[in-house]
């Protein structure tokens, strides 16, 4: 997989010292003799989001999300790699999963932690399945900030079936499904959808339930079920963000969870030390408006990073 570190490039304030540095000026290529660290790697793909029905353009996700990070201040933390993108050319949605997963699987066995960008939501089950691969036997807890349970039951992998994908395989697997989402619209999720995800033993949260004054009921939530897994792998879908932080989505929120709600949530993922991975996903530049969704977007990477602990 070729790396392009061409987008990695932003403002030079070398002249005040060390201290002065930018992420551009931080990351690096990956290589096979890396030490461990955060490993950048994106999944170039909208295939789930057409056969869902949904707006096209998150393909262009990595891209842009890199260039909105370059620019911004590095604090001393992990080494951080770029470790390139995995595409989806040609429509074929499930081979380009399996690419995801076999390079989630190698990071991991290497130490890293994988920070992927996608993409639509369909990245989640190659994401989730690289994991589950380097993980065998342990309980690997999804917590999914969405609108959207993405429970879809469907002839054909979407943006909709992620998690739905993952129930499956568990199910085959004899391991148990662990899946919290936080932010789910009412409006914009079918009875059907929350039988599903009753029948399948999921926990959710109701985005009306996560406003700033409830946010000490929704981080107990959140610490009573990283307490009953292994493992941790957070993926947010940023269609959870009102649509006047996030316009650039597929599907923009009418209500949606503010920004620091879904930040100081994601940091205390971030600090428990069971976080294996994270994703970002959905982002749309063609409907990105004076660079608000992409600034955004890099502010929760940004977060993640920062407050990332093993």
């Amino acid at each position: 997989m070729t790396i392009d570190m061409s987008m990695w490039h932003g403002r030079d304030d070398s002249a005040e010292g060390e201290q002065a540095r930018r992420w551009h000026q931080m990351v690096q290529p990956l290589t096979a003799q890396a030490a461990p660290g955060i490993a950048i790697l994106g999944f170039a793909c909208d295939e789930g989001v057409r056969r869902n029905q949904g707006r096209t353009g998150a393909v262009a996700g990595p891209l842009a999300l890199r260039r909105a990070l370059a620019n911004l201040a590095w604090h001393p933390g992990a080494p951080l790699y770029d470790a390139g993108t995995v595409n989806c050319d040609d429509g074929d949605l499930e081979a380009a999963q399996q690419r995801l997963a076999a390079a989630v699987t190698a990071l991991v066995q290497a130490g890293h932690r994988p920070l992927v960008l996608g993409g639509g939501h369909e990245t989640a089950y190659g994401h989730w399945l690289g994991l589950a691969r380097a993980h065998p036997g342990q309980s690997i807890g999804i917590v999914n900030f969405d609108a959207h349970f993405d429970l879809r039951h469907a002839g054909h992998a979407s943006s909709g079936t992620p998690f739905a994908q993952v129930a499956a395989e568990c199910a085959r697997l004899g391991q148990p499904f662990r899946y919290l989402c936080m932010g789910v619209a009412e409006p914009a999720n079918t009875g059907a959808l929350f039988a599903t995800a009753a029948s399948l033993g999921a926990e959710w949260r109701l985005d009306s339930d996560m406003t700033p004054w409830q946010l000490a009921d929704a981080r107990h939530q959140l610490a009573d079920f990283a307490d009953s897994v292994d493992l941790l792998y957070l993926t947010i879908d940023l269609d959870v963000l009102p649509a006047a932080q996030m316009p650039a989505v597929s599907a923009p929120a009418g209500y949606g969870v503010d920004i620091s709600v879904i930040e100081a949530l994601a940091g205390k993922l971030a600090r428990s030390g069971k976080l294996l991975a994270a994703d970002l996903v959905e982002f749309n530049p063609l409907f990105d408006q004076d660079s608000h969704g992409a600034k955004a977007a890099a502010r929760l990477a940004w977060s993640l990073c920062r407050h990332w602990k093993r």
